[in-house]
């Protein structure tokens, strides 16, 4: 009999010792997994919102969907003026020279090492793609050029998606958006970056 109740002590013992185990064990690799995916994907949104500052470059404005920056920045050219004098002195008396030559944009992408084909799909899931919009809105009495890009943390936070997990961090909220930019006013600045 002492010998049953001794092994009944042991097994509930092993299993209360998992518990205490796995409950130490879930918020780290939580926080881990969710440091580590959010990094991802603000590198990804740095990576597309420096190629739609490429695209603007060549455009004038951003691009409304994935497809267009894409083919722009694989065809278009940057202009580069260069000014030979100076406009802006009131001495100068010689005369006031521009020449301009064009560079193809598929340069500078291979120059900063940004992928175009995979720029559009969100790290650690199966082909999710970005959110993208690019519009014009008048802004102070002034037509200005926006765009948004971004996704919701439930897309890329795989079995951590869910509300549960808030449990461990009082800001996480699966259904948040993480973004760069802003269709109410001219701002390229991410969420994250605040």
């Amino acid at each position: 009999m002492r010998l049953i109740i001794n092994l009944l002590l042991i097994v509930v013992c092993g299993i209360l010792g998992y518990l205490l185990f796995d409950s130490i064990r879930e918020p780290i690799a939580f926080n881990a997994e969710k440091d580590k995916r959010k990094t991802a994907v603000e590198n990804r949104l740095k990576q597309i919102r420096q190629a739609q500052e490429m695209y603007r470059g060549v455009t004038g404005e951003f691009a409304p969907t994935f497809d267009t920056l894409n083919e722009v920045l694989q065809t278009g050219r940057f202009a580069l003026v260069s000014v030979f004098g100076d406009p802006d002195d009131p001495n100068f008396t010689g005369e006031i020279r521009y020449d301009t030559t064009f560079v193809a944009a598929s340069d500078s992408v291979k120059t900063v090492g940004i992928n175009l084909d995979s720029l559009r799909y969100i790290p650690y899931t199966n082909s999710e793609v970005f959110d993208i919009q690019a519009d014009t809105m008048t802004y102070q009495s002034t037509l200005v050029h926006v765009v948004e890009v971004g996704t919701r943390y439930n897309k890329f936070m795989g079995p951590y998606a869910d509300e549960r997990f808030a449990r461990y961090d009082d800001s996480y909220d699966p259904t948040k958006i993480i973004k760069f930019g802003d269709m109410n006013k001219p701002n390229l600045a991410g969420n994250w970056e605040n």
